[in-house]
């Protein structure tokens, strides 16, 4: 995806890399109707221009941010995995297998709960 390729580039870890763009390409391929979009040096996904999902690289994990409300959303999934996480994100570990059943779970939940949502924030 052209408009990752700067931020990809950027992880100095090829493995890190590697899977993130896997994790990008699943979301397009799963969602067409997203954007790819960088904002504040990070890589996300929109719907008419509203957040969906957002991402970052840390030395031993990804963590992935669907706002607060789909982090509550998917909480019992998120600790049933036994994922790490905060109230805005969860973090998937390098060396495990990407939890696609709770991706999927995450962003289909913004996409409907954010379909007339008119600021890129939910308020």
């Amino acid at each position: 995806m052209e408009v990752f390729e700067e931020y990809l580039a950027s992880l100095k870890t090829v493995e890190h890399r590697v899977r993130m763009e896997e994790v990008f390409t699943w979301i397009k391929s799963t969602f067409p109707t997203l954007m790819p979009v960088i904002k504040w040096n990070q890589p996300m996904f929109t719907d008419h221009d509203t957040f969906i999902i957002g991402f970052s690289a840390a030395k031993n994990h990804m963590s992935v941010a669907p706002e607060q409300a789909g982090m509550n959303h998917v909480l019992e999934d998120i600790e049933q995995a036994g994922h790490d996480h905060t109230k805005e994100l969860v973090r998937f570990k390098w060396k495990e297998p990407i939890d696609y059943e709770l991706l999927e779970k995450m962003i289909q939940f913004n996409i409907l709960d954010k379909a007339d949502c008119p600021t890129f924030w939910r308020k």
